[in-house]
């Protein structure tokens, strides 16, 4: 529910925050002072249209906060509109977009009236509505639906057109067999060819370098000799002892690699064929890298790929008939789904639409008739049609032109479904009405106040007294602008606003008694608000 609003410069409204209840809430006050303002800064907060006309004579932007509490879950949203340019929109304190905020407001508030946020108006909520009130299950729909996209998604997948399919087919057999002869085993092979490569291209060169390190080694005069007579001068003086194991390691060691370089210049030879044949070959990987990846794994992957794409398209007519087969069975069983469900629809729409008939005669609409029209099956165009006057034709909630009878059908919508966003707004839902249609509305409200927070704005002393929190909007003149405040009513001020609201300050100790007649008859007398 809707748990604090913040506004700022918002036509009459310099700053204004107000604390709300659960249940429902009347907001009151004199025409013109600013009780709409309210519903509109509402409206802005859940994606409503933003115009910069409202925005407080003198201030450069309006401001609108509100928080949102359901349980333990808590979301805040905020709207501010410029005197220029786009207004912007927040989350949670987060920069986020219309979109987000009406997204957020669809869960989070619906309003009745004049304003164009009303779930109820869009066909896919009418379905919802109906959906609800009839018990309708979807779940074998909705997966018969799924089916049958999967099984369309994999017919389309192997190839659908004969001649796209024949110039896949040989463009994948070039590719598959070009690499498959090209024998790739090993990932790494350009590495170990281009060393190999190296070594041969100036293999000569090698041979002499590796010979004349040999001899550095081990001719008289060389390195070996020279750590032997290292190791004699130290002789056996104990105290160089460690050196001289050292320099016994070293001859050791040296002596090793002397192995190791004679056996790498011996094996080394020139070898032009074998040279030619590494430089074709690292010439075809690189060939192949271009056409099919940037390494040679990513050469081998695609090989796989590429052939297990050309398997499925070789075997085309075999699992095209096994897919068409499970299409077949798929479509029976969405059309039998389909039935299901729009014979549900059909059946639940002239009781859902007798309910709220029922509900639209005590308010005030005692000529009204609804109709709610269900398409072929499955029954998803759901339109609900209202005529409010005898001889009117029944039409789509969405051309209804009065904003109170409109309000009211939404009402009685409400009253008879049990889902809906945790807080309901209406506002002309009393227009035009009184006595004991007054009282019908009243009652109304409040019976859904019991299910969901439900904010009203109201001209009916009777709507008033049956609210569990009363709002009282004024508006003073201060250095010739207009200022408007709301307060929350209790005790002897709540009366007094009902009284005014009922003899408009004619009869005021009439007035006064028959206030508290409401209150207490409501029994919210003296409920705090």
């Amino acid at each position: 529910m809707l748990s604090e609003l913040r506004i700022e410069n918002l036509g009459v409204i310099e700053k204004l925050e107000i604390v709300l209840t659960g249940g429902l809430t009347a907001l009151t006050g004199e025409t013109g002072a600013g009780k709409t303002m309210l519903v509109e800064a509402i409206s802005l907060l859940v994606g409503g249209r933003a115009d910069a006309s409202i925005i407080r004579p003198g201030a450069s932007e309006a401001r609108i906060e509100g928080r949102f509490v359901d349980k333990d879950v808590e979301v805040v949203l905020a709207r501010v509109v410029p005197l220029d340019g786009r207004s912007r929109a927040y989350v949670n304190g987060r920069l986020a977009t219309v979109g987000n905020l009406a997204e957020q407001g669809t869960s989070l508030v619906d309003l009745h009236g004049q304003h164009a946020h009303q779930s109820l108006l869009g066909q896919s909520a009418q379905r919802a509505a109906l959906d609800a009130f009839a018990g309708v299950d979807l779940t074998e729909l909705r997966d018969a639906r799924a089916r049958l996209t999967e099984i369309d998604a994999n017919m389309a997948a192997i190839g659908g057109d004969e001649r796209a399919r024949a110039r896949e087919i040989d463009l994948l057999s070039f590719q598959v067999e070009e690499i498959s002869k090209a024998g790739l085993n090993e990932a790494n092979e350009d590495e170990t060819l281009e060393r190999e490569e190296d070594l041969l291209a100036d293999a000569v060169a090698h041979r002499e370098a590796l010979w004349q390190a040999v001899a550095a080694v081990t001719e008289d005069g060389g390195a070996n000799d020279g750590l032997a007579q290292a190791i004699s001068a130290l002789g056996h003086r104990d105290a160089l002892g460690e050196l001289a194991s050292r320099l016994r390691l070293l001859q050791q060691e040296l002596s090793d690699v002397a192995s190791d370089l004679r056996a790498k210049a011996e094996a080394t030879e020139e070898d032009p064929e074998r040279l030619d044949e590494i430089r074709k070959r690292r010439q075809l990987l690189v060939d192949l890298r271009r056409k099919y990846g940037e390494t040679l794994a990513d050469v081998i992957k695609y090989g796989h790929e590429a052939g297990a794409r050309l398997s499925d398209l070789q075997s085309f007519e075999k699992r095209a008939s096994e897919l068409e087969a499970q299409r077949e069975k798929a479509l029976i069983e969405l059309a039998k789904a389909e039935k299901a469900v729009g014979s549900k629809r059909r059946a639940a729409a002239p009781k859902l639409a007798a309910a709220v008939e029922v509900h639209l005669k005590a308010l005030a609409m005692k000529s009204a008739s609804l109709a709610i029209n269900v398409g072929d099956d499955p029954g998803d165009d759901v339109v609900v049609l209202l005529s409010a006057n005898p001889g009117s034709p029944l039409l789509p909630l969405t051309k209804v032109a009065s904003g109170g009878e409109l309000a009211r059908t939404m009402l009685a919508l409400r009253l008879v479904l049990t889902h809906a966003p945790g807080t309901l707004v209406f506002d002309e839902v009393d227009a035009g009405i009184g006595g004991t249609a007054a009282v019908a509305v009243a009652k109304s409200l409040a019976d859904l106040g019991q299910r969901h927070q439900v904010l009203v704005v109201t001209h009916l002393a009777q709507v008033a007294a049956a609210a569990q929190t009363q709002i009282n909007v004024t508006k003073t003149v201060r250095a010739k602008q207009t200022f408007a405040t709301a307060s929350m009513l209790s005790g002897e001020d709540r009366v007094a606003e009902i009284a005014r609201m009922l003899s408009g300050g004619v009869a005021q100790e009439s007035a006064t008694e028959h206030a508290r007649d409401l209150l207490s008859a409501s029994g919210t007398k003296n409920r705090r608000t």
